[in-house]
């Protein structure tokens, strides 16, 4: 139906602007109900009430610009609850009370949906079989199939690695998924955010609940938990995951874990639990050739039952680099633009294209550019913009200038003078130079896509 189309290409925009948690947290399970033709309101469900005022007053903007992008003719958003999948054409939102029987509550009409289990926290839809497999994260595949063939006794705790977009959700929840169905009923699994476990902690601690919370997550045979980085600093959070991990390891219960970078590589982390990440297997996912690109979008569109030329495809692999999120959100706007219009031409692929890479990359300064490279190499901003020629500043500062040409599009002159007063043709040099390193080297191209990923968060 057009309200899931036009809903799932909106998402696919969502997902690039914020980060994977909080999409996961409160977009995930988000459907678009209808849009009022006469007023142009669209109506978006939301599960709870909760979610419903979160999302109302956090996304609003976001959720309203990515809805106009694919449909002009929506002036603005409305919220309401949907407690199961109820999607219907050209519903007004003063219908609501005839819907439902409650102003802020829809009552379904409209069997349920794939839902994520409320046991397991897993999505049905993660499947290994639909994980495509290439040179960028083969280790971790592998390691993961082993783990499913000897749960809690082979590479445990297992701890996967790599950007964002890059499939870790996808393989770990694929795996906790296999392991259901391998191990039928005889096995307990469950897959946490790291902000859900943060929320339950706070929540047990507000409540006088500890010990129901400990039971919850000792009581398991696989703890499943994505972006660990996100509970660095927090002392409580990481005291309590220290014992509940200690507790898993020590009955051979198995623990698989993901992170945006290696344990050694988050700083705010306590150095017991970095030990106890750094003393089973780590696994890194990079990021996906252009083969690689290729083949997952032959299968997404597949999968969707999508009709795209290859030529179509192929453009779209050799172009969206950085990761496989930004790939599906690209080919949710051309199949909803080929749909809508017949067929796509090559000038109107590339505004698409270029819209959504662009999209992350909107209104980053001068100033986060130099203070992200500085921090990621752990010296002063300073260093890069003076005259100093020290051996240890020299690679961050040709970053900086590859960085401010190639996502701000600076001029080579302004660069020069913005990074300690230097001449255009130093510039120049430092970007043919830095270009050249990440078409040679992965893992330099891995870092760069790193510092990227960090500037589009800030």
């Amino acid at each position: 139906m057009e309200s899931q189309e036009l809903w799932k290409a909106v998402l696919g925009e969502i997902e690039l602007q914020i980060s994977r948690p909080n999409f996961l947290t409160w977009l995930k399970q988000s459907q678009l109900i209808g849009k009022d033709n006469k007023d142009g309101v669209a109506l978006v469900g939301l599960p709870n009430n909760f979610a419903k005022e979160w999302v109302k007053n956090r996304y609003h903007k976001i959720i309203l610009g990515s809805l106009r992008n694919f449909d002009s003719s929506i002036k603005n958003v409305d919220y309401s609850v949907v407690h199961q999948s109820f999607v219907g054409e050209g519903i007004s939102v003063a219908q609501k009370k005839k819907i439902g029987g409650d102003k802020d509550e829809l009552v379904p009409q409209l069997p349920l949906e794939l839902k994520i289990d409320p046991k397991t926290n897993l999505n049905p839809k993660y499947t290994l079989e639909s994980f495509i497999v290439g040179s960028s994260n083969e280790l971790a595949y592998a390691a993961m199939q082993a783990v499913i063939k000897d749960v809690g006794k082979k590479y445990n705790p297992l701890f996967v690695y790599g950007g964002v977009g890059l499939g870790k959700t996808h393989l770990m929840q694929g795996a906790g998924n296999e392991i259901v169905r391998y191990y039928q009923k005889n096995i307990n699994v469950l897959y946490v955010t790291s902000e859900k476990f943060l929320n339950d902690v706070v929540s047990a601690i507000r409540n006088k609940r500890i010990e129901d919370m400990k039971k919850k997550y000792r009581d398991v045979d696989v703890l499943i938990i994505d972006d660990i980085q996100f509970i660095g600093g927090k002392a409580t959070t990481e005291q309590e995951f220290f014992h509940t991990f200690n507790a898993l390891y020590e009955n051979n219960k198995q623990i698989i874990i993901s992170s945006d970078r290696p344990p050694s590589a988050i700083p705010t982390l306590e150095e017991r639990l970095r030990s106890r990440f750094e003393g089973g297997m780590i696994a890194d996912i990079s990021y996906p050739d252009y083969e690689m690109r290729l083949a997952i979008l032959k299968t997404k569109a597949q999968k969707k039952e999508f009709i795209v030329e290859d030529k179509v495809l192929e453009h779209i692999a050799s172009k969206v680099q950085k990761n496989i999120r930004e790939l599906e959100g690209v080919l949710n706007k051309v199949v909803f633009y080929i749909q809508h219009k017949g067929g796509i031409d090559p000038k109107r692929l590339d505004e698409i294209i270029n819209e959504t890479i662009q999209v992350t990359s909107k209104n980053i300064t001068v100033q986060e550019v130099i203070k992200t490279v500085a921090d990621f190499f752990e010296i002063s901003p300073i260093d890069l913009t003076n005259r100093g020629r020290k051996k240890e500043v020299v690679e961050p500062r040709q970053i900086a200038m590859y960085l401010l040409r190639d996502m701000l599009k600076l001029s080579y002159p302004h660069i020069g003078e913005k990074l300690g007063k230097r001449d255009h043709t130093t510039a120049i040099h430092a970007c043919e130079k830095i270009e050249k390193e990440i078409n040679r080297n992965q893992q330099f191209n891995q870092k760069i896509m790193m510092i990227k990923e960090k500037l589009y968060k800030s």
